[in-house]
């Protein structure tokens, strides 16, 4: 998911809408499914959102009926159960003391326990997103609270995982990242117009100017012009998601210190330091392996080629809602070029594999263009438990790793050989990094408590969206 939020200086004339709009396609990478946008006018809260991809959804009509200096946007991928429009952010609703649209990024642990609690005391949901949830109680704590601000304070000390979230009220614009700092979220300014997005790509794409990341517990408020930040308080371990630098963000942003680029290269350095296979070039599955390919390659002197054509007119797989959909996409968004790898020995390096049927279908491509050899490397560690905080890492029963070993693994996806990025690597990879990071999906060492009611809801709803 990606969210983005801009506050436009008084008498500036930016349009907040067609900023959003420009906004939303440079994080079009994290959310698939649908986006929607709310602007703030007068008071009044309108908004659009619809399944699709941007440019599906909004045309020059609808960008031109959403007037105001305030403006949210969301992109969005769903889970198996959860693709309908209803589940389509932001979420727009009226409360007592006016109106507020909310766009979410994660995934809460406690979700599930705080939805009960709620329609136990008669709450009403319409979504199983939980950016309801997290509504709801702003809602809640803002009858008692000073400001929106501070019921977004007492509504931290209720939440657990990850939430970094952008809320737009009357006449204010709120940006808060969860004490954990799982997901990333970053402001930057154009001119004396404040903006907040999940990646820095969103700044650059409307020129904007990078600030700062939003720390983690942190909450920070525009209203006419002024910037505030206050302190949710909450002692949390810092954990920022490292499948962010992964797969997840765009190769050009920079995340709490760190080039996502430079990032996947050293991913690729470090594979390469422990290669010990010959092969005649190297080549990236498009578009997360690329970086590491080239990584790879030039700690290896082995040369970097080309080996794949991707349709870009095709989504990420991994963020697809189910296994058939990831299949059928796959053997129409990738083409192996022929005259790179006919006849050589290859070493492929790609960002992840999770079941392992996507990669094996990628390992095909490459022998049927005529690849004498096919060397698998991977720019993670093996995924051996399930992620509960917005990546969807699936449950470990169907982990390719977490059943069989290395070389079952390698016989299985028809690789000659296979290796992944040693754990202990990790740091180096993102080095530099102002935060700890989150390897729980590689080690089990969750940074907070997972209630066992979310795996086996996990499990029993089939929520999870993984691909490889």
């Amino acid at each position: 998911m990606g969210v983005f939020g801009i506050a436009v200086a008084p008498k500036s004339e930016i349009n907040a809408a067609a900023e959003t709009y420009s906004a939303l396609f440079a994080l079009q990478h994290r959310g698939q499914e649908s986006c929607g946008i709310a602007t703030s006018h007068k008071g009044i809260i309108n908004f659009h959102k619809d399944m699709g991809l941007v440019p599906d959804v909004f045309t020059a009509k609808h960008l031109e009926a959403l007037q105001g200096n305030l403006a949210l946007g969301h992109v969005n991928y769903l889970t198996a159960d959860g693709n309908q429009r209803v589940n389509a952010q932001p979420l727009v609703l009226s409360h007592i003391n006016g109106n507020l649209a909310v766009a979410h990024n994660g995934a809460l642990v406690n979700g599930l326990k705080l939805r009960n609690e709620m329609e136990r005391r008669g709450g009403i949901f319409y979504t199983t997103s939980d950016a309801e949830i997290i509504a709801h109680l702003v809602v809640r704590e803002r009858v008692w609270a000073d400001s929106i601000e501070d019921a977004v304070k007492r509504t931290m000390q209720y939440l657990s995982g990850a939430y970094s979230v952008i809320m737009l009220s009357r006449n204010k614009l709120i940006a808060f990242r969860d004490p954990n700092g799982f997901r990333p979220l970053c402001m930057g300014k154009i001119d004396d117009s404040i903006v907040f997005a999940s990646e820095s790509c969103a700044l650059d794409a409307i020129g904007a100017e990078f600030v700062r990341d939003i720390e983690p517990g942190e909450i920070v408020t525009v209203e006419n012009g002024a910037v505030n930040s206050m302190k949710s308080g909450i002692n949390a371990r810092k954990s920022a998601c490292v499948f962010e630098y992964i797969y997840f963000a765009r190769p050009d942003s920079v995340i709490d210190g760190v080039s996502v680029d430079e990032s996947r290269k050293e991913a690729g350095r470090c594979l390469a330091r422990h290669n010990t296979v010959d092969a005649d070039v190297v080549i990236g599955v498009p578009d997360s392996g690329l970086s590491a390919a080239l990584g790879f390659a030039e700690e290896s002197g082995i040369p970097y080629g080309v080996g794949f054509i991707k349709n870009r007119y095709i989504g990420r797989t991994f963020i697809q809602p189910s296994q058939g959909q990831r299949q059928r996409s796959v053997k129409i968004k990738l083409n192996a070029i022929a005259a790179a790898v006919r006849g050589k020995r290859v070493i492929m390096v790609d960002d992840s594999i999770v079941r392992g049927t996507t990669c094996a279908r990628i390992v095909s491509l490459l022998r049927e263009a005529g690849a004498t050899e096919v060397h698998m490397r991977v720019s993670s560690p093996p995924f051996l438990h399930p992620c509960f905080f917005g990546t969807d890492v699936p449950d470990r029963e169907v982990l390719i790793a977490h059943n069989h070993n290395l070389e079952e693994i390698r016989e299985i996806i028809g690789a000659d050989s296979l290796d992944y990025l040693h754990f202990e690597d990790l740091p180096q990879v993102v080095k530099g990094m102002n935060l700890d990071f989150c390897h729980a999906c590689f080690t089990g060492d969750y940074s907070v408590e997972v209630p066992n009611k979310v795996e086996k809801q996990g499990l029993e709803e089939g929520v999870s969206t993984c691909e490889q």
